[in-house]
């Protein structure tokens, strides 16, 4: 898999319903290179979200993930099958090695909290740092995003 960052071999996932199984994806396979960039293109419902969470082990039961295997290349060089994996493992790699863009915004921020404290939580999750070191890294990707004052929409 030299060059590959994920390979996804014959990736089905099925959801029960009271009429029998509907197969919302059947047989997608893809390669995704390093440096590469993988745009998924369809109508709605079907089955772009339902891939990439599929991929990311987010399916929730009785949702049912079947592939040959979901290979990830990780920073450390080693190849992981996602399929295999363990949810605590799968936790660790979610956001730190990949992850999921919601096409809706509203859906990824909780209006209760902060931006910033989201945003340094999620970085402190991922990566050992003080709370500090984590909030001038969340106000640096805010201005690498382009967003104005971005100390002042942390808070």
């Amino acid at each position: 898999m030299k060059g590959t960052l994920l390979e996804v071999e014959n990736l089905k996932v099925t959801f029960p319903t009271e009429e029998g199984p509907i197969t919302a994806v059947d047989d997608l396979s893809f390669t995704v290179g390093r440096g590469e960039t993988l745009v998924i293109v369809g109508e709605s419902g079907s089955g772009k979200s339902v891939t990439s969470l599929a991929v990311m082990g987010l399916i929730a039961p009785p949702g049912r993930v079947e592939a040959r295997a979901i290979r990830l290349v990780g920073k450390d060089g080693r190849t992981r099958d996602l399929s295999r994996l363990p949810e605590t493992e799968m936790r660790q790699i979610r956001g730190a090695e990949i992850a999921m863009i919601f096409q809706e915004p509203m859906t990824s921020l909780n209006p209760v909290y902060t931006i910033g404290e989201q945003i340094i939580e999620a970085i402190r999750f991922h990566e050992t740092m003080s709370r500090r070191a984590a909030r001038a890294r969340a106000e640096e990707m805010l201005r690498l995003l382009g967003i104005p004052e971005p100390r002042r929409r942390l808070d």
